[in-house]
């Protein structure tokens, strides 16, 4: 008896646990698409922006704008900062989404220190800055407000202070560390350099799942296009308002990636549960019933042996 009354508590249990797996993939389902419509509406304004600084940038005007400066490294007498920006969610339960990240911007660091760069890591998310925080790794910032619905303006305030101090001299380099959104089960950790500019073939803005920071830069034309349009005020003030842009749009493209990305890896998590909690009821629920079924017997037999002990 007190076997089936634990299997019962048991099942209870799991029932109860599979109500909230199912309820929570279904709230992942709806944030996800919603989260996804941001990453879609976010693209088309990186390819315009890429292409028209593109259309703008000779090779003479490169060195005309300090976030296209490429620093000496800190043996040639460069500077030695370099900024980790670290962006992981606020909440768990989405499998190793946030302990991926976390790996692939701790690997960073190190690679980054190895090179001579004394790394300042500026964390973006509860999950990523409780764990450094417990690691007693000193953070340069640490914000927990942007949450899964985040905008150009936070964007803004991560990276307008360090476009300051790259435009100063002071940082060598800033990478991004964040999810890319390619599908809802697939959200590989990447790096983004977003300092310097790079100029190179093409915009490859999105990353990859190497860990090795990607160009961030828009291309520079091997010869420069007829233009069959007239700018005002000019290329380069035109180009010196759109790189600080280009830079934010970059940003706050690896903060809604980052926010899909979440959304699918607990959409996809909160599913497996959902499908093993039914695996084991179904276990549970069978070995309940040979468990009753045996019990019954047994009291059958000890009915039917007692009835004949009377008898006799």
């Amino acid at each position: 008896m007190a076997k089936t009354r634990a299997l019962k508590r048991r099942i209870r249990s799991v029932e109860n646990t599979r109500k909230i797996t199912r309820t929570m993939e279904l709230v992942a389902t709806s944030k996800l698409k919603r989260a996804q419509d941001r990453v879609v509406a976010a693209r088309p304004y990186a390819r315009a922006l890429a292409a028209a600084i593109a259309d703008l940038l000779t090779p003479e005007l490169v060195e005309s704008y300090p976030l296209l400066r490429q620093p000496a490294p800190p043996a040639k007498g460069g500077p030695a900062r370099a900024a980790v920006i670290l962006i992981t969610s606020n909440r768990g339960l989405a499998g190793a989404f946030n302990a991926n990240l976390i790996r692939t911007a701790r690997r960073r660091m190190v690679e980054l220190e190895e090179a001579g760069y004394v790394v300042e890591l500026h964390a973006v998310g509860k999950k990523g800055v409780r764990f450094f925080q417990f690691a007693k790794r000193e953070l340069a910032l640490a914000r927990v407000d942007v949450g899964d619905r985040p905008t150009a303006q936070h964007a803004l305030e991560l990276v307008q202070p360090l476009m300051q101090e790259y435009g100063a001299g002071a940082l060598a380099l800033v990478d991004v560390v964040y999810a890319t959104f390619k599908s809802a089960l697939s959200t590989p950790p990447a790096v983004l350099r977003v300092l310097p500019v790079e100029a190179g073939p093409g915009d490859r803005g999105t990353g990859g799942p190497t860990g090795r920071p990607s160009s961030a830069g828009p291309a520079v034309p091997r010869s420069p296009r007829p233009a069959n349009y007239l700018l005002k005020p000019g290329a380069d003030e035109i180009l010196g308002a759109l790189l600080p842009l280009y830079v934010k749009n970059q940003v706050y493209r690896a903060l809604v990636e980052t926010a899909a990305s979440e959304q699918g890896a607990r959409r996809t998590a909160m599913k497996s549960a959902t499908d093993n909690a039914g695996e084991m009821l179904d276990i549970l629920t069978r070995t309940f019933n040979r468990a009753r079924q045996a019990q019954i017997t047994q009291e059958i037999a000890e009915i039917v042996g007692g009835a004949e002990a009377q008898k006799g």
